[in-house]
């Protein structure tokens, strides 16, 4: 059953003539109007989550196993969306959109039941009769706002922790890629409760509405710009979010590599997908000594992944529409070209491109570029590379390629951004492990395997008491004393369950000991 399809307008209507309308003279007139179409949806979705339905784990196990199967069943149906939209390849598909999702459901199934458990506490001497514990509890209607650059792995994937947690959600993919916004609308409900998690589609204006209504997280994915405007929405309503967002993500190449092989990995890094992934290298540091060799060996991976003919090589994509074609090829224009630069704007295509002695100041340098090009800004040394990078906003994901302990902990100590991975690119995203998100103007909040179980989750501290110990518990009632106030000390800071346990034990080894040494004397004797 489709909700309704992707374009379609969608506006409230009232059913009341305000003008005519006097709450004095019809006191008993009840004040309604029809929801639109996407309030519908989202007030079922919330009335399915109050049931209570999603509170059981094998409810939730049973629709991550559904959802399992939709990626399995329908890869074909997934792979000729991304083939309209970007031209990706079957396999490229298989690759980076289905397998690390399938890895994400595979992770929860394996674990939700350790991840759901209620999480125990040190207890003090004033609790130790008593429960005390976290309990992970759903937050309720979650709204996915995905991405165009990988429609189905970043909406996904969140969806996937959503579903674990016990929550509803609202998934709304990106119009820019609309048809594989349109086969997620069609087919993602054959798998999925449609109540619990319906897929709204739409543009501009149905995102504004649907940001106008009141949610208990929003998990967004796409550029900074919008991410304030997602973060204003959420405000009205004291809403929390997760922003996974971009900026320009830097890769220092230290003199002392291997640059053949940092050269396959930025090369791989960066053209993955013509270069529109959120984590590639934007642009790459290095000494001026090493600009030219770097570049020949980037030349010659080129070569070696896309052919010498990338526009009729499978595995290599296209710009996404016109307007990113245009803003990308604006944007090269006024630098030097060293490899790659060819363009067929009917087609969107735009070569893997490579450009030396790039200005700071240069329009490159501005903005995420989210496509093909890549920029060599050289730089004399460690400190203005560390430098370079903070003068500018914090990153998603920076990148080191050496084998200098002493520079890689420089790197690590001096610098900030949501990762940092040495000698290769976009490997973190794989691990499910390691929380991936931004930090400052590249996002706020993180996800993957148990992070976004937890991110999607209510942390529920709980402490069930005993009526007993009164005797105890009545320090803290009035009069207050002097008395009271040691008794409280000792209880709260002194005698603690931990140094109890300890001077247990150590009195259990000297007592052990006394005996041992008591028989040897008497055998002695």
């Amino acid at each position: 059953m489709l909700l309704f399809r992707c374009g379609r307008d969608i506006a409230p209507v009232l059913l009341c003539d305000w003008s005519s309308f006097s709450p004095v003279s019809a006191p008993w007139v009840h004040i309604s109007r029809v929801m639109s179409q996407q309030e519908q949806v989202v007030h079922r979705a919330r009335s399915a989550f109050r049931s209570g339905k999603t509170r059981s784990l094998d409810f939730r196990k049973l629709q991550l196993k559904n959802l399992l199967r939709f990626l399995t069943e329908r890869s074909t149906e997934i792979a000729e969306a991304l083939k309209k939209d970007l031209g990706k390849s079957e396999l490229a598909t298989e690759l980076f959109e289905v397998l690390g999702s399938e890895g994400e459901v595979l992770l929860a199934l394996e674990q939700l039941d350790t991840w759901a458990a209620p999480r125990p506490v040190e207890k003090t001497l004033l609790t130790f009769r008593d429960q005390v514990y976290v309990q992970p509890q759903p937050l309720g209607l979650v709204l996915i706002i995905g991405a165009w650059n990988y429609p189905w792995a970043v909406t996904l994937q969140p969806l996937v922790g959503a579903i674990a947690a016990g929550n509803a959600a609202v998934i709304k993919p990106s119009e820019v890629s609309s048809h594989s916004a349109k086969a997620m609308e069609e087919l993602l409900p054959l798998y999925l409760d449609q109540e619990l998690y319906p897929v709204v589609c739409g543009g501009v204006s149905e995102t504004q509405d649907l940001l106008r209504l009141r949610w208990d997280h929003i998990f967004y994915t796409g550029s900074s710009s919008v991410g304030r405007l997602v973060m204003e929405a959420a405000a009205a309503h004291l809403t929390p979010v997760t922003l996974e967002l971009g900026g320009k993500s830097p890769c220092y190449v230290h003199h002392d590599c291997n640059l053949r092989v940092a050269a396959r990995r930025i090369t791989w890094g960066k053209f993955v997908n013509c270069g529109q992934t959120c984590i590639a290298p934007d642009y790459v540091l290095c000494d001026p000594s090493i600009q030219n060799q770097l570049l020949q060996e980037i030349q010659r991976c080129i070569r070696e992944f896309y052919t010498e003919d990338p526009q009729s090589f499978q595995d290599y994509g296209r710009i996404i529409n016109q307007r990113h074609f245009q803003r990308i090829r604006a944007m090269m224009e006024a630098d030097t070209v060293a490899v790659g630069g060819d363009c067929d704007q009917e087609d969107c295509y735009i070569s893997p491109t490579v450009l030396q002695d790039v200005s700071p100041d240069s329009k490159l340098m501005q903005e995420e570029i989210f496509g093909p090009v890549l920029p060599i800004v050289p730089v004399p040394g460690l400190d203005q590379a560390i430098q370079f990078i903070n003068d500018r906003e914090k990153p998603l994901v920076l990148y080191v390629f050496t084998e200098d302990q002493k520079v890689l902990q420089r790197m690590l100590a001096e610098t900030s951004s949501g990762a940092l991975v040495s000698n290769d690119c976009l490997v973190h995203f794989t691990v499910s492990e390691l929380p991936f998100g931004g930090v400052g103007h590249s996002g706020t909040g993180s996800y993957k395997g148990r992070h976004t179980f937890e991110r999607l989750s209510h942390l529920r501290s709980v402490l069930l008491k005993s009526l007993s110990l009164e005797a105890v518990n009545s320090m803290r009632y009035p009069p207050h004393s002097q008395s009271k106030l040691r008794w409280a000390r000792l209880l709260l800071l002194t005698l603690t369950l931990r140094r109890l346990r300890a001077v247990t034990a150590a009195t259990m080894v000297l007592g052990l000991a006394a005996f041992i040494i008591q028989r040897f004397l008497v055998r002695s004797s």
